[in-house]
């Protein structure tokens, strides 16, 4: 223990108790040990031994825990901050470190210690109610009544608490703060006894001066102490409610890497983010309000019953007043509750779409759908803002009420009071301005009722959320035996009489699902190859996600012996160099990187990237072509150096040249992985001859296991699926040519440990910013120097910037502009008549107030020889006066409702309009996190938080500025303090406002991050738990989440640390009005007790407005940061218009197709080098071309360019006749068709997805289902067209996400068709039909394909050949194959593909 409030606080007493003994005593001063020495030690806190409290990290390290008790109590260790916040912009190395019982290391574990055995215990009542059904409905299956009735037990079984559970960890806290409330809320109503005496004392001709002046200190000590113990109770609260923050944060990030795939298809990646964003929030938000519980009705009562002691039985209508307004607030309380669900519910939809057209962004652009999609987040919310308006309008309903009921129980029990007993029941100044005093401080608990019922409602639907999320199904971690004992003896992968499903309880269902898996039996032996080969659909993947534990297990045995690594069918990518992607957390070996980097084909990529291996990756790998991230997730699989390794035909998506590589360097008899057990899912025959066993699967049940030989020999479908495929064929030569070579091929990695899985990704074609130069892939030239030649060129370069930009920090004060602006989207009319109508209220209830002033004079004027106003006339018209200031208020609330509404519908419509409209470079190098941000959390800010800012801000500057002039009023001498005091208040200001400020700012750019990490996070969670990466990743969100509630809970003490100098402002305020008060009656310069009784009555509530408004001012200079973020993105450059004014294309353009390059040229960025350059040539209408070259040759920018996602930097395309750069995008985007490089699907329907518009019928549908192959599939869905697809599509094969993209296309039928790489992940025998159904649907259209799979163009009518951005070669393909020396022949070589 470094310092005690006990032991300070004893000899405080002690000397304050030994000042009388000081004339005997002065003697004695000097000697050290006296009551005055020990009370000024226990101001300086001892030494601590030894502090481990922030050893590791680098930063300030927080005095707080080193501090003493009046330290503590005046936040003193916190000066630090705020002043060098006055003197420049603080960032995170300014700020003190999170002390350890605040951070997620120390919190999260103390949860799971409480949490972890109530969810067990739930999951077993759930289990056994479970299993009594069903013995019930085996044994006794036509007693309806007692299953009906197990059945409720089981709809009736509660989650365990949450809030219980909080209470567990922070129950002593609690406690604390709750004593700490008591005493506070005790010594608030001292003052009017004090009061009381106070007017007693002016109300007499003569008294003892030094008794006026004693009350006057004696409410300047109440006050104070009152503060003090205020703000520490504050202090507990706020810092508890940052842990609680904390721990629920972290906890739905670990559970998110926990979620079952089952419970993951019922949670969006939007709605999961908001329990993260918005829920977790609000139990942050509320926290500190809690002890309103009791606090509010202990503050009530207390001040009834000091009302009961002034007034008598007159004061029992006003209690019933009070009485009445309790159950109002509950039943209202309920009623909003029902309209905040429905908001959140429609809050995670519109946070879901926004998510999915953020993913899908790029398709979107393709297909011209951004309106459409517009449209439908903004049908939404409109819904959202239906319920705001509702809640909105029913909750101020209530605050005009609560805050009327001071007035409304004065006027009853004044009323009742003069009415009972005209001649004896007089109303004094006593009575009156205690009443007034004692009403007032009924105000605050009433005001706050108001405030507490909504975000109890807020935070009773929060609970229920993350209730549901955490007691959401998990992985099942038994389900598969895994050992770390590898050898010969033992089969690395086992699997007996097993069967999965995606779907849960499909054990109780006879019918088959699509995508389970059933009669599995495997035995895999040590270091041998194993091909897994089927149709698109058959379950490939799906096996290696049940080996992986991805399924769930129904029943049968899983063994595995040694780590699973996993290579994804789409490459999951992080935003984070490309070196850290490979070595994914595993320490920095060099030869072994060295070997890796050869192995998977990456020097020439290294080569070509602007910073090699240093360069930042985008979100999902944007600035990497689809063979580029596959080959990335290869060599991340490859350097972990694990013993099994599951492949998900990692080859799809590569070159064909570059697949041969890459399987005789990794894959093959002879690749790197030559001493490990591989599983290859493959739609390719090329390699079938070399591997040791063939899985044949279909209709997710192995048929054929055995070698190629066996299988080709004796078995039917399997070489009926080879003969299918014969259009690739295994090349005789087969040997490579000896300059292919890596020096490294004799690496082989040796058996280690550790583990991989799958998820979505989003195939992009390489659309960004970093190419700094084009190159190719050739094997020939695999061996590039990995660094001199990088940083050689680095050298030569301008200074580049990052990818991915640094958010950006606003600095300095917030501009007025942006007040302006949101004062401009609430429209100003409804801003004025705001502003007018709550000054209207304040100057009637100043002028009530006055009335009540001069009634209680009455008695004392009568006795001077004034007349005397009658008592009817008084009563009426502090009737008419409180009545005109309800109705003030609630048409002040009225215009701040509807102004609110229209803010928030004027600025979300713009910045949704201004995204859709933003060019693909603005998303190549945002996080979609961030975007998502001003989405969420912006928006609901502007919502719910700004109108309530707007309110008690104008409320507190309207209530000290009354103060001040009531009391200058009634003492004018008041006028020579309020010039001091004011600058001690604005000096603070000083301090505190550029602090805050900036922490807000701060706080808001380190959300974004957590979000981002956390949707990363989602998408790959199954890959980071097939590497056991889950402690790794959940480290990183420690780290996230640490610096974020480091900056709220710098910002929390800001406010606090104020707060207490604030409050000592305000109750110096007191103590000069009623100082002054009784010097001016000792003077003879002020005879009215009512005057003096009114003045102290308003300087008692400035403490607590001069606090609320420098808080409030705070949280509007915060709040508002969210209108200048909001407006950041809504200034973004826009991409060329949608449309021009007055140029129309001519109908069904293009009626020819013919596509003209004319010496055309383009860059991805103004500053970047050219991608392509110089291209000149005419593809003729009906003419089918296929585009081929390296990766990084510009094929795929080619397609960009067709359809202006990125514009010109020289030359033109024109296609029949016209310019396209000379037409609007939607005219050009909507008159093209492009199959793109990534499946992209959208949650919905199938329908939705083939034809989100319903413009075409479902005989159409489905005739474009069956050319496009899958109306089979289709047909054998429960719900057909209305099949729910999940988001991204995860819930179908990828293979058949490319044949819906097909359907879409076969839908719109366009004279110009562009194939991106559009069959790259289905099978050879699919991919045939594809091109069958293309040369026979589009055979009037012009064709652009890009191809990995050569032999799809061999039959086209031109091939061109693009290298560096140029075109090296086109003609038709006998022509260029005829010439041995083409590149096009030697790419036909390289892939073994017969020239037939």
């Amino acid at each position: 223990m470094v310092t005690s409030g006990i032991i300070h606080l004893t000899f405080i007493v002690h000397a304050v108790c030994g000042a009388p003994e000081i004339y005997s005593w002065i003697q004695k001063l000097s000697e050290k040990d006296n009551q005055f020495d020990h009370a000024r030690s226990q101001c300086f806190a001892d030494p601590r031994t030894e502090s481990k409290i922030g050893q590791n990290f680098n930063g300030r390290k927080s005095n707080e825990l080193n501090s003493s008790f009046i330290n503590r109590l005046t936040l003193w260790w916190y000066t630090p901050i705020p002043l060098l916040g006055a003197k420049k912009d603080l960032e995170m190395k300014d700020l003190f470190l999170l002390n350890e019982g605040n951070s997620s290391s120390y919190l999260v574990p103390l949860w799971e210690k409480y949490w972890i055995p109530t969810v067990k215990n739930y999951n077993l009542k759930k289990k056994n109610l479970k299993k009594q059904i069903k013995t019930y409905e085996s044994r006794h299956g036509t007693n309806l009544q007692t299953i009906e009735k197990l059945n409720k037990q089981l709809h009736r079984l509660k989650p365990p608490s949450i809030a219980g559970n909080l209470f567990k960890m922070f129950k002593y806290e609690l406690i604390s703060a709750m004593a700490i409330k008591v005493l506070s809320d005790t010594i608030q109503f001292v003052n009017p006894f004090i009061l009381h005496e106070l007017i007693g004392f002016i109300s007499k001709p003569h008294g003892d001066l030094w008794i006026g002046i004693a009350y006057a200190v004696g409410l300047f000590i109440a006050s104070e102490l009152r503060s003090f113990l205020f703000n520490y109770h504050n202090f507990i609260m706020f810092r508890m409610s940052v842990k609680i923050q904390n721990v629920l944060m972290s906890a739905v990030y670990k559970k998110t890497l926990r979620l079952s795939n089952i419970a993951r298809k019922d949670k969006t990646v939007g709605e999961i983010v908001n329990l993260m964003a918005i829920d977790a929030e609000r139990f942050q938000t509320i926290t500190p309000q809690i002890q309103l519980y009791w606090s509010a009705p202990y503050q009530c009562i207390l001040a009834l019953i000091f009302l009961f002691i002034i007034m008598g039985y007159s004061a029992i209508p006003g209690i019933f007043v009070m009485v009445t307004v309790v159950p109002l607030n509950i039943f209202c309380s309920k009623w909003v509750r029902g309209w905040n669900m429905r908001q959140m519910k429609l809050k995670d939809e519109r946070a879901k779409m926004c998510n999915e057209v953020l993913n899908g962004i790029k398709v979107i652009k393709f297909y011209a759908w951004e309106l459409p999609m517009k449209a439908m987040i903004e049908k939404i919310r409109k819904q959202e803002l239906v319920c705001i308006l509702k809640s909105a309008l029913v909750r101020y309903s209530i605050d005009v009420f609560n805050w009327s009921s001071p007035f409304l129980v004065g006027f009853f029990s004044f009323t009742t009071f003069t009415l009972s007993d005209q001649e004896h029941h007089i109303l004094t100044p006593q009575i009156a301005f205690v009443s007034l005093t004692l009403f007032n401080m009924l105000r605050q608990p009433m005001t706050q009722v108001g405030m507490l019922i909504q975000q109890t409602v807020q935070a009773i639907v929060s609970n229920k959320r993350l209730k549901d999320f955490l007691v959401a199904d998990e992985l099942d971690p038994d389900a598969i035996q895994r050992s770390l004992d590898i050898g010969q003896t033992l089969a690395p992968i086992e699997v007996k009489n097993a069967k999965f499903s995606w779907e849960a309880n499909s054990e109780e269902q006879e019918t088959q699902k699509i995508g389970d898996l059933h009669d599995i039996n495997l035995e895999i032996e040590y270091k041998n190859l194993i091909a897994v080969v089927g149709k698109v659909g058959s379950g490939k993947s799906s096996l290696l996600s049940a080996l992986l534990g991805e399924m769930e297990k129904l029943h049968g045995l899983v063994r595995i012996h040694g780590n699973l690594a996993y290579v994804p069918q789409q490459a999951w990518i992080q935003n984070l160099p490309l070196k850290e992607n490979i070595l994914f957390g595993k320490p920095f070996d060099k030869d072994l990187y060295e070997a890796v980097i050869d192995a998977c084909a990456l020097r020439p990529d290294l080569a070509i990237l602007p910073h090699g291996d240093m360069t930042e990756i985008g979100e999902k790998g944007i600035n990497l072509s689809g063979g580029q991230k596959a080959r990335v997730s290869l060599a991340r699989a490859v350097y972990q150096n694990y013993d099994v390794y599951l492949l998900d035909d990692p080859l799809s998506a590569v070159d064909s040249h570059v697949g041969k590589h890459i399987f005789e360097k990794v894959i093959g008899p002879n690749g790197m992985l030559r001493n490990k057990t591989r599983i290859l899912v493959t739609h390719g025959i090329n390699f079938l001859q070399d591997m040791d066993t063939i899985i044949h699967i279909d209709d997710g049940r192995i048929i054929d296991i055995g070698s190629y030989d066996e299988l080709i020999s004796h078995k039917e479908k399997f070489a009926k699926l080879i003969e299918d495929a014969k259009t690739e064929k295994k090349d005789p030569e087969g040997s490579v040519n000896s300059q292919e070579m890596v020096e490294n091929s004799e690496i082989s990695l040796n058996d280690e440990n550790e583990v991989v899985r799958k998820e979505k990704f989003s195939r992009q074609i390489s659309t960004v910013s970093t190419k700094v130069q084009n190159g190719t892939s050739n094997t020939d030239d695999l061996k590039v120097p990995l660094q001199t030649e990088i940083r050689e060129r680095n050298q030569r370069l301008k200074k580049e910037q990052k990818l991915i930009q640094k958010e950006k920090v606003e600095t300095g004060r917030v501009k007025m502009s942006v007040y302006k602006q949101y004062a401009k989207a609430a429209t100003y009319k409804r801003s004025f008549v705001f502003l007018l109508m709550y000054f209207v209220y304040a100057v009637v209830q100043m002028l009530r107030n006055v009335w009540l002033s001069n009634w209680s004079d009455d008695e004392a004027k009568h006795e001077h020889g004034h007349t005397k106003i009658s008592l009817g006339e008084r009563l009426g018209v502090y009737a008419f006066l409180g009545f005109s200031e309800s109705l003030s208020l609630t048409c002040s609330l009225l215009a701040l409702i509807l102004g609110g509404l229209k803010a928030s519908t004027n600025l979300h419509s713009p910045l949704l309009y201004n995204i859709l409209r933003s060019p693909m470079s603005f998303f190549d190098t945002t996080p979609i996190g961030r975007v998502l941000n001003r989405f969420g959390k912006d928006i609901d800010v502007c919502d719910s938080s700004l109108p309530a800012n707007f309110r008690y801000v104008t409320m507190t500057i309207i209530s000290i500025l009354s103060t001040l002039l009531i009391i200058i009023i009634t003492n004018p001498i008041f006028g020579a303090v309020v010039i001091p005091l004011a600058g001690i208040y604005i000096y603070s200001l000083r301090y505190y406002v550029p602090t805050s400020r900036q922490l807000k700012r701060l706080e808001s750019t380190h959300r974004s991050p957590i979000y981002s990490h956390f949707g990363e996070t989602i998408q790959g969670a199954s890959t980071i738990r097939a590497f056991g990466k889950n402690d790794d990743f959940i480290e990183m969100c420690y780290k996230k989440v640490d610096a974020f509630v480091r900056i709220k809970y710098m910002s929390i003490i800001a406010n606090r640390w104020l707060a207490v100098r604030l409050e000592f402002i305000g109750n110096s305020v007191v103590l000069f009005a009623a100082l002054f008060g009784v010097l001016s009656h000792e003077w003879g310069w002020l005879s009215s007790a009512g005057l003096v009784g009114l003045s102290v009555s308003y300087a008692l509530n400035i403490t607590n407005n001069l606090n609320q408004f420098t808080r409030q001012l705070g949280d509007l200079e915060t709040n508002i940061v969210a209108v200048e973020r909001i407006k950041e993105y809504t200034d973004i450059p826009n991409e060329a218009p949608w449309t021009y004014p007055g140029i129309v294309v001519p109908p069904k353009w293009p009626s020819f197709g013919k596509v003209q390059f004319d010496s055309y040229a383009t860059r991805y960025r103004p500053g970047l080098d050219l991608v392509i350059k110089n291209i000149s040539a005419v593809i003729e209408p009906s003419e089918r071309v296929g585009i081929v070259g390296r990766t990084g040759a510009g094929k795929s920018s080619l397609t960009l360019a067709l359809f202006r996602m990125i514009e010109a930097s020289e030359g033109r395309i024109i296609i029949d006749d016209i310019e396209v750069d000379k037409i609007g995008l939607h005219d050009l985007r909507s008159n093209l068709t492009i199959i793109p490089q990534d499946p992209v699907l959208f949650s919905g329907t199938l329908r939705f997805n083939l034809d989100p518009f319903n413009r075409y019928s479902d005989d159409e549908i489905w005739l474009a289902l069956e050319l496009a192959h899958l109306k089979e599939f289709a047909s054998s869905l429960p719900n057909g067209l209305n099949h729910v697809i999940s988001e991204g599509g995860d819930n179908i094969s990828v293979g058949q996400r490319q044949l819906v993209c097909l359907a879409r296309a076969l839908l719109r039928r366009s004279r110009i068709l562009i194939l991106d790489e559009a069959t790259a992940a289905v099978d050879l025998a699919t991919d045939s039909l594809i091109q069958e159904t293309i040369r026979h649907e589009f055979k009037n259209s012009t064709v652009i394909t890009i191809a990995h799979r050569l032999n799809t163009i061999l039959d086209y009518d031109r091939v061109m050949v693009l290298d560096k951005g140029e075109i090296k070669e086109f003609d038709t393909p006998p022509n260029l194959l005829a010439d041995p020396n083409s590149i096009f022949a030697k790419m036909i070589k390289d892939a073994k593909i017969q020239k037939s």
